[in-house]
């Protein structure tokens, strides 16, 4: 038998006041027994009696464990990259509080479901960025790497889907990720906008033959609105104001290609769960399988036949000379 806990001065100090406190209480009690020439003997009856359910509520205490075995633990898990649109579109308002800030926030709820996959983040307009490799620090993901998504980290000069997809599935198919199952392997694309790449289909039809899972995420809405600048409001070379509104066209048409699905955000619509959803209902790849000990804290034993003790204590009475 092995213990849980093991025996600290809070154990000491109650041992300590029970043994002194009961001696006083023998030396008083056998003293006045002497007193009146009566024998005191019935007292060491109570003296086993309550130290024997002393010494079972302190054995609670500490925690008896019986029974060892060993019991599998197996981590299952995918790898997910998930690919954000940075254009100064994103800076939209249509959205509240904008596109991006609301995409964060979003992108936190989607980490933190996750916590056993890993997951890398590419930050993309018109060229592609690895802003974090596959990892499985989800702390370090959501406080640094999406608190710290901008706008002005990648350039404005339009949007193209082929260089994130091109770079998710050089990625995923590295030595360096963590599974090796196809089907364990996902890409989640998030853009607001039309898609003016010229290679995104020869990349789509890629990553459908290689049955890596692709999923996009549409974010705004089909009324739009204008665009924060620094200086105000984004303006055309013609001076009018610019008003950024959804195009989910592309991105349906990527989802449709890959046999992936289109999800939505917007002002009225938030299919962020059932993203979720759909990339939970993917089986994952076991990482590791490792067995380990296991043991159970056996407490409650010793602390019901103490219990049964102290009720026998308070039941059975003794003649004790009365101090």
């Amino acid at each position: 038998m092995k213990w849980n806990n093991t025996i600290g001065l809070t154990e000491f100090i109650l041992i300590g006041t029970f043994i002194v406190f009961y001696i006083i209480f023998i030396a008083r009690v056998l003293t006045a027994a002497k007193q009146f020439k009566n024998s005191g003997w019935q007292v060491i009856f109570k003296l086993f009696l309550r130290t024997l359910y002393f010494g079972l509520l302190i054995a609670a205490l500490l925690g008896p464990v019986f029974g060892e075995g060993q019991r599998e633990v197996k981590s299952i898990g995918k790898d997910i990259f998930i690919a954000i649109d940075l254009s100064q579109s994103m800076n939209a308002t249509d959205v509240a509080p904008s596109r991006l800030e609301r995409l964060k926030y979003e992108l936190k709820n989607i980490v933190s479901t996750f916590s056993s996959d890993k997951i890398g983040l590419i930050i993309f307009s018109d060229e592609a960025f690895l802003q974090c490799p596959l990892t499985d620090d989800k702390n370090y993901l959501s406080n640094v790497i999406i608190d710290g998504l901008y706008t002005y980290l990648v350039s404005s000069s339009g949007t193209d889907f082929g260089p994130p997809l091109e770079m998710a599935l050089e990625k995923l198919q590295s030595e360096e990720v963590s599974v090796t199952q196809p089907k364990s392997k996902i890409i989640v694309l998030i853009s607001d906008g039309e898609d003016f790449g010229d290679n995104t289909e020869q990349i789509a039809e890629e990553i459908e033959s290689s049955e890596i899972k692709l999923f996009t995420l549409g974010i705004g809405t089909e009324k739009g609105s204008k665009i924060s600048t620094r200086q105000g409001f984004k303006k055309d070379l013609d001076g009018n104001i610019v008003v950024s509104k959804l195009n989910p066209k592309s991105l349906k048409k990527l989802a449709a290609d890959t046999d992936g699905k289109y999800f939505e955000i917007s002002s009225s619509r938030n299919d962020v769960s059932k993203l979720i959803n759909t990339i939970d209902d993917i089986e994952g790849e076991l990482r590791d399988a490792k067995k380990m000990d296991v043991t159970t804290n056996k407490y409650f034993y010793p602390l019901i036949a103490a219990l049964i003790l102290m009720l026998l204590d308070v039941l059975i009475s003794i003649r004790l000379i009365r101090i």
